[in-house]
């Protein structure tokens, strides 16, 4: 796991590198509780950033990374005077974001998987496909 903290003109950015494996989850969730202390988020934004990001980190991890252990996730926080900016990235070939089906639809209401964009689409305030779905930032205004 790499971590790199660097300020750049009033914002806040930390960088953090993990390997595709599911567990590393956990470090995802401490890394989100502790910038949850240090920033005072409050526990409404808190709520729909530790879904939409542990959702998104997931998703690189199985889909991007395929959970291949020799490719990593990269996790940056951005911290702006009125925001909260994680970008996700992986290592994978990316995926076409645009003709993702619909999970509330009656033929995809009880498969398993397919949520995680939807819910990331409604409880972020923004979020951003670049580098073919390889990228995705998710922005919470504070």
């Amino acid at each position: 796991m790499k971590n790199i903290i660097e300020t750049q003109k009033n914002i806040d950015v930390i960088t953090l590198q993990i390997p595709s494996l599911p567990e590393n989850l956990r470090i995802i969730e401490s890394f989100i509780d502790n910038v949850k202390e240090q920033y005072h988020i409050s526990e409404d934004i808190y709520g729909n950033i530790i879904i939409s990001v542990i959702e998104c980190v997931n998703n690189a991890i199985i889909h991007g990374n395929k959970s291949n252990s020799q490719k990593n996730v990269e996790l940056k926080l951005s911290f702006g005077d009125n925001y909260v900016k994680f970008s996700v990235k992986d290592e994978g070939k990316g995926f076409d974001y645009h003709s993702l089906p619909d999970p509330t639809n009656h033929e995809n209401i009880e498969k398993v998987g397919g949520r995680g964009v939807f819910l990331m689409r409604h409880l972020a305030d923004e979020v951003h496909f670049l580098e073919d779905g390889r990228q995705i930032e998710l922005v919470f205004y504070v």
